[in-house]
Formats: structure tokens, C-alpha cells, sequence
């Protein structure tokens, strides 16, 4: 049985639909799963054999008159996400179904052939990727200024909430704590490697610090510089003398987009590694008190049998913990019909002090959703008879 379901739906092209079921198996992949095995595709001839226990989301491709009505509008009723999509130079009005244009609609970039961006997206509907787009600029200040507020505005642009120390620390607060607990809420990092990058403390940490999270790492490196070996798993973008229009930047436009595109398609890597990296740790944990897990479920769902017997959903998440999140895992856990309170297993480390002390009074006041530290998971579920 599938976990997950998508559905390409509209006029799409022959080349568009293998195009977008190609980028969709390379990250899907990222996540230990197989595409026709645990993540189905659906089409017009089978989306009324969808499973409605899995996870599911479509998209309609606009062009011309409008086609798939009637599959459309079942959807809708469903209240099923429905991503409506033209091209980039189209109009969506006279392309996208009368009852789909109440739904945010997605253009397709140009320098996105592979549409990742798309991919992305339906990923996010069914709970693989989250929601929340974050990008962690990591750069020195008197070399490399003028590039980190152009990547953060063309960011931003596309969707992500970037933090660049500059913008987003306010006056008054503790400028590191705030810094480490954006770091570990992001999905990907931007380090622009200028030849005086390494010889900042803060820099280095930041790096270390990123990659010990499991955060994937772009690297964008300055012309003539060469780039310290401590990087080299990176990935990496070079740039030439003829790339910065001032010694600190901006970076030409054509590259800066470049570098854009690039963060949209490690996203879904660096989710999946601190995925794993949790739900490994999870394992480990509960294995040593000899609760096993008997496997997953849609929206990630951790099903495990603890030594009484008894049968606990967890839920890890990549990045801090919120209301909205909590919110969230609990009506996953209503429309999957699991039984028992549904657990959020999250890493602390990096954390606020002071966010920290706000999940534990969440935890005392929402019961409909518990909330363990994964470093705690075996001590926790150890005695979850006792708490529950």
C-alpha cells in the first residue's frame, strides 16, 4: 500500500509529466522511499482509485481550455490541495478551472526546467517537506557585505524566510542565541567563502555547527580564493572575477539565480538527512529499552510498539517545534485515524533556552499532542504507561 499520492492533472505535456515524475523519484529518494511503491502517480484515468488513507496532492497544469473538470471539483470537495500551474509568461484566468482559482497558483520558472520548484511544492502539501523555506546566509561582513543583502532580498523573493545577522536580530537581544537557534531551524546554508571566511571564530562555528545539525551547505566561492578543504563535501558554486560587480558584491544576476536555484534543489537533501539523522536516533533509543518500530506511516508517522505492548505514533520533526506545528501533527494524526496521543520528537540542541521553556508549558497545556527531546526518547518511552 502507498504512503503517499500525487496527481498530474490539465494539459500537460508528455515531456512536462516525465520531466516533473523524474525530479519527484530524485526526491522522494531522499527520504528512503520509491516512486510506484510508496509514492504513487496518478493521472485522469486513475485518480478515482486514489487511497484516501494516503497523503495526497495534485497539480493542474493550465494551458488552453481547461480539462479535468469533474476530477477537479471532486477534489475540491474533498478539500484536497490542488496546486494550480501555468507557465511563466501565461495568464491563470482563462487557463485554470473556474472552481480552482480560489487556490494560490504557482508559474513555473523559466530557469527551472526541471521544475524543482514545483516538485517542491507538492512535497510540502503532503508533509515531506515542511512548510516553512529557511536559508541561513553565513558570510563576513567587510568581505563579502554587498552579495549576502542581494541573496537575502532575491531569496526572500522566492519564498524563504532568510536570516542575515543584520536584519534579523533584534536590538537587545542575545545576538549568539538567537543566531544558533535560526541555525537549527534552517534548511540550508549559504556560506560565502571569501578569503578571510575561516579566520572569524564565529564563522568557523557557524559552518561546524551547521554541518554537525546536518545542514546541507552551499558554498559560493570568491574568485582567486582557494576554498579551505574543511568544505570540500559541500556543495559548490565558483565564481569568476567578472561574477561581482564590487569587491563584496552584488553578484551578477544571471549566478546570483543560479545560486537560488541550487538552495531550492538541496532543500529537499537537507531535510531528508536530518530526517533520517533523527529517526536513526529514535531508533537506537527505543531499541535500547526494547520497544522496536514497526514501521511508517503517512506524514512520516513513526509507529512504535513499546515493552507493555502498547502502540505509540511518533512524530520527528526537522527544525523547532510550534504551536502551529503541534497543531498541525494533531489533526495528521485525526485524519489518519491513529489511535493513542500522537507523539513530536524533535532535537533540542541549539534551541533557546527560553523556547525551550515555552514548549515545556505547551507540552503541560495542550494534551492533545506530547512532545519528547529525542535525546530522552528511550528514558521517555520507558515509562509512557505511567504518563499516559
Amino acid at each position: 500500500m502507498s504512503i503517499y499520492e500525487l496527481a498530474i492533472l490539465g494539459n500537460v505535456s508528455l515531456d512536462q509529466r516525465q520531466t516533473l515524475i523524474a525530479t519527484l523519484g530524485g526526491l522522494v529518494e531522499d527520504f528512503g522511499l520509491v516512486l510506484g511503491d510508496d509514492v504513487l502517480i496518478r493521472d485522469h484515468d486513475s485518480i478515482a482509485d486514489r487511497d484516501k488513507r494516503a497523503a495526497f496532492a495534485a497539480v493542474y497544469f493550465g494551458e488552453g481550455e481547461p480539462v479535468d473538470i469533474e476530477a477537479i471539483e471532486e477534489l475540491m470537495r474533498a478539500s484536497a490541495p490542488v496546486i494550480p500551474t501555468v507557465s511563466a509568461d501565461a495568464d491563470f484566468g482563462p487557463q485554470i478551472p473556474v472552481c480552482l482559482q480560489p487556490a494560490n497558483g504557482f508559474k513555473r520558472r523559466a530557469d527551472d526546467p526541471d521544475m524543482n520548484e514545483l516538485a517542491g511544492a507538492l512535497l510540502e502539501c503532503v508533509g515531506l517537506l515542511r512548510r516553512q523555506r529557511r536559508v541561513f546566509v553565513s558570510y563576513r561582513r567587510i568581505e563579502s557585505r554587498g552579495a549576502a543583502l542581494q541573496l537575502h532580498d532575491l531569496l526572500a523573493s522566492r519564498g524563504f524566510d532568510v536570516f542575515l545577522d543584520t536584519h534579523d536580530i533584534r536590538p537587545g537581544d542575545p545576538f549568539q542565541d538567537v543566531l544558533w537557534h535560526r541555525l537549527v531551524d534552517s534548511d540550508v546554508m549559504v556560506m560565502l567563502d571569501t578569503p578571510g571566511y575561516f579566520d572569524s571564530r564565529w564563522t568557523r562555528q557557524e559552518i561546524g555547527r551547521a554541518r554537525a545539525k546536518d545542514i546541507q551547505v552551499l558554498r559560493v566561492i570568491w574568485p582567486e580564493h582557494t576554498p579551505s578543504k574543511l568544505t570540500d563535501l559541500a556543495e559548490t558554486i565558483y565564481l569568476d572575477a567578472g561574477h561581482l560587480e564590487g569587491r563584496d558584491g552584488p553578484i551578477a544576476v544571471a549566478v546570483a539565480e543560479k545560486i537560488a536555484l541550487q538552495v531550492e534543489r538541496l532543500r529537499s537533501r537537507s531535510i531528508a538527512a536530518r530526517y533520517m539523522s533523527i529517526t536513526g536516533k529514535l531508533r537506537a533509543d527505543v531499541e535500547k529499552i526494547g520497544a522496536s518500530i514497526e514501521g511508517v506511516g503517512a506524514h512520516r508517522a513513526i509507529a512504535l510498539r513499546l515493552i507493555d505492548d502498547s502502540k505509540v505514533w511518533a512524530y520527528p520533526i526537522v527544525g523547532i517545534p510550534t504551536a502551529e506545528v503541534l497543531n498541525d501533527i494533531a489533526d495528521k494524526a485525526r485524519r489518519s485515524d491513529q489511535l493513542g496521543v500522537p507523539v513530536l520528537v524533535y532535537d533540542h540542541i541549539g534551541i533557546r533556552e527560553t523556547w525551550s521553556a515555552h514548549l515545556k508549558w505547551l507540552d503541560e497545556q495542550i494534551r492533545a499532542v506530547r512532545t519528547i527531546k529525542v535525546s530522552e526518547a528511550g528514558w521517555s518511552f520507558a515509562a509512557w504507561e505511567a504518563e499516559s
